[in-house]
């Protein structure tokens, strides 16, 4: 079962504003019946601030006079219909070591197969600088001799979706003659 952000200092506000008994709060809370009672008795000395939960979007106060007049019942988190929010960071990522070596051969692929990608959506990507892509571009790259195209999903450097999304937009700012074009090569290389 779910638990309210900050069960303890939650319990307390329910504590303090509410006739609930230690064992709904400690339901709702995910903390046991005794340590809602020695938040009661203020037996430990705590600086923490009681948290509302109808204020954070988590209880109503009708569930809570529910409950308030049935003894019985347990009070019931609300839930929200947001999609919950992904867990990766702006800015480049970590790579390991032994990956950082093969991000050329990423670079290389990306611009073989996918010319019209822009220098800064292949950085984005991949999280490599905008002067290694334009090397590689130009193959002035000092180890180009040891540069093959592999894919940077096979290499663990992006994943499909992320390739994929820039392919798309990349496409779309190309004229419709020329995404036509290249379509049509790309079904012909898929044949050969």
């Amino acid at each position: 079962m779910a638990t309210p952000l900050l069960p303890k200092a939650t319990a307390m506000w329910l504590l303090e504003n509410t006739t609930l008994t230690f064992k709904q709060i400690g339901a709702f809370c995910g903390l046991h019946e005794l340590e809602i009672q020695t938040l009661a008795d203020a037996e430990t000395l705590t600086s923490m601030r009681p948290l509302d939960p109808i204020a954070n979007h988590q209880l109503t106060e009708a569930e809570i006079k529910r409950c308030e007049t049935d003894p019985a019942s347990t009070l019931k988190l609300l839930t929200t219909n947001l999609p919950k929010p992904k867990s990766r960071t702006k800015g480049p990522r970590y790579t390991p070591l032994n990956k950082r070596s093969e991000k050329p051969d990423a670079i290389a692929w990306i611009v073989k197969n996918h010319p019209e990608v822009s220098d800064a959506q292949i950085s984005k990507v991949i999280g490599t600088t905008k002067p290694t892509i334009g090397k590689i571009r130009d193959k002035s790259h000092w180890n180009i001799q040891n540069i093959k195209p592999r894919h940077p999903v096979e290499l663990g450097l992006c994943s499909s979706f992320e390739l994929d999304q820039i392919v798309k937009k990349a496409q779309s700012k190309l004229p419709p003659s020329a995404a036509i074009v290249e379509e049509q090569e790309g079904i012909i290389e898929t044949l050969s």
